[in-house]
């Protein structure tokens, strides 16, 4: 599971901005959003231009460092570094929590997104760091004949110490790069504001309504559709090679892309992506419910927080700041260049009785 994740230099953080979801409080209620101690499931709020997305997205950067699995947007390596300090390039930190390991991974990166530093520990012992030209293998954990290491420490194509590991050491199945390899091969980013875009898991973008007749789906889309959002669709049969989804009213028929509201269309994309979350280890939906009425959003919500591994949403809807869904160290405020569980952000104690959406709308919670 990840535990930390923290930021520097990257876009509109000019300065480091840490996520800890290794500390939940101890609220008696809703205890399945909490996991081997580790905060499981949450949601992230704050005003336009916070960096809700931009957190996100550095959050995700890992795949495209240690995967094949690139980025699906355009822009993604478009005003990369702090535009205020380009030199100083970028730094992540992530810490993971593997069974009993302790995994803190930490690299940087220049404005072009090429690595420059890298360094990991376990349980605090320090596996491996290269800075400054400098390279350091844990001898007894990695014992590599001397000309490896110096072509290692020597090349020109910035090639990451993990990935090097992974592709030409021998390494046992339950080893700890292993498992860092299998959490961020399976972490999964996207939101529907601007199309399929999206992060992890694959590697092409997939024609919606082409998965859902080639699988077998129809009638379960059907059903979810009406299940989650009420809407009732009379789907047309599909034949074996169509590719487009098409519903009947009265004696005639139209393409459900034509009468789909927008925010079914996303809930289209969002039962795509659903099913897909049995593979998945970390799931981050930017903007989630951007066209979905506050009702939905909360169903939406229950449905993403009953899957096993961890999920976190961002959106703006203070509907769902609410202790029946989550907790208030499972709601998080990002605001000037910081991010903080709620009950950090006031001195009042939150029970489970209080309104925490009207205790945020008359300002009672501050970060600082």
């Amino acid at each position: 599971m990840l535990i930390k994740f923290a930021v520097k230099n990257f876009r509109g953080f000019s300065e480091r901005i840490e996520w800890d979801l290794s500390q939940p409080s101890n609220y008696t209620w809703s205890k399945d959003v909490i996991k081997d101690g580790i905060i499981k499931n949450g949601i992230i709020y704050g005003p336009n231009g916070a960096g809700k997305s931009n957190f996100s997205l550095a959050l995700f950067d890992i795949i495209n460092h240690l995967t094949n699995l690139k980025a699906k947007i355009i822009d993604y390596q478009q005003n990369y570094v702090y535009v205020g300090n380009p030199e100083a390039g970028v730094q992540f930190e992530y810490t993971f929590k593997f069974g009993k390991q302790i995994i803190e991974y930490y690299y940087t990166k220049d404005a072009h997104a090429v690595l420059k530093e890298e360094e990991l520990t376990v349980d605090g012992i320090n596996a491996f760091s290269r800075k400054k030209n400098k390279l350091y293998l844990d001898e007894k954990q990695f014992p590599i004949n001397p000309t490896a290491k110096k072509e290692l420490q020597n090349n020109s194509n910035n090639i990451s110490i993990v990935n090097y590991l992974l592709n030409a050491y021998p390494l046992a199945k339950d080893h700890y790069l292993i498992k860092l390899s299998d959490f961020v091969n399976s972490m999964l980013w996207f939101r529907s504001v601007q199309g399929n875009t999206f992060m992890g898991l694959e590697t092409t973008p997939t024609i919606l309504d082409e998965f859902i007749i080639k699988n077998n789906l129809v009638d379960d889309f059907k059903r979810f559709l009406k299940e989650i959002s009420n809407q009732e669709f009379d789907f047309v049969e599909p034949q074996v090679n169509d590719k487009a989804l098409i519903c009947k009213y009265g004696n005639g028929t139209i393409l459900f892309d034509l009468i789909a509201s927008t925010g079914t269309q996303s809930l289209r994309l969002l039962y795509y992506w659903h099913k897909k979350m049995d593979k998945t280890t970390f799931v981050f939906i930017d903007e989630f419910d951007a066209f979905y009425h506050f009702d939905l959003s909360y169903k939406v919500c229950k449905l993403l927080f009953g899957i096993k591994c961890q999920v976190f949403l961002s959106s703006h809807n203070t509907y769902l700041m609410t202790n029946d869904l989550l907790r208030p160290d499972c709601n998080f405020i990002l605001q000037n260049n910081k991010i903080k569980p709620l009950q950090a952000c006031t001195e009042k104690e939150l029970r489970f009785g209080h309104n925490i959406e009207k205790i945020y709308k008359a300002g009672a919670f501050h970060v600082e």
